[in-house]
């Protein structure tokens, strides 16, 4: 299957909030549940390792049809910059980056089917593989501007609190 170009997305939005204010949130991964419209909780595999590249945590999803869970592995970890993910170790890569706009922050979350991801679906599913690669494809194109809209509506919401608590 040649398909890897149309096998990842990112898409875009300004928060105004820091940086730093939104990796915090953002890494902070019991809270995924508040603005992932498909994952509705996630914990640390070891709470020691928490955030940390390297750790592992737990990712509890729902749609209509079923329920699954998945175990990760946190790849980047950088404060402010990149906090990003691989499921399952090598199957599909999830990401947010942030850089510095006029009125904030633009976050930026990112989504890729690995290698690793297509070839444990060609194994698990067989001749349903395209079709069941299309579908969590489709799920993630769909997902990404609810979970970045919901980011930036908790986080304003969160950032103009502690402003108003400030002064």
């Amino acid at each position: 299957m040649n398909e890897t170009s149309t096998l990842s997305h990112q898409e875009s939005v300004i928060v105004e909030a820091s940086a730093a204010f939104l990796y915090d949130m953002i890494s902070d991964i019991t809270r995924t549940g508040e603005w992932s419209p498909v994952c509705t909780s996630c914990w640390w595999d070891d709470e020691a390792e928490a955030g940390r590249v390297g750790a592992w945590f737990t990712g509890r999803n729902q749609l209509p049809h079923r329920t699954w869970e998945t175990r990760s592995e946190v790849e980047k970890a950088e404060r402010g910059r990149e906090f990003a993910w691989v499921v399952g170790g090598s199957f599909v890569r999830w990401g947010f980056s942030f850089a510095a706009a006029d009125t904030g922050t633009r976050v930026t979350e990112s989504w890729e089917f690995l290698p690793g991801g297509i070839a444990m679906f060609e194994e698990k599913f067989g001749e349903e593989a395209h079709a069941q690669i299309t579908d969590r494809t489709q799920q993630a194109l769909d997902g990404i501007p609810k979970t970045l809209a919901a980011i930036k509506r908790i986080a304003e919401v969160s950032t103009e609190a502690g402003e108003r608590a400030q002064s």
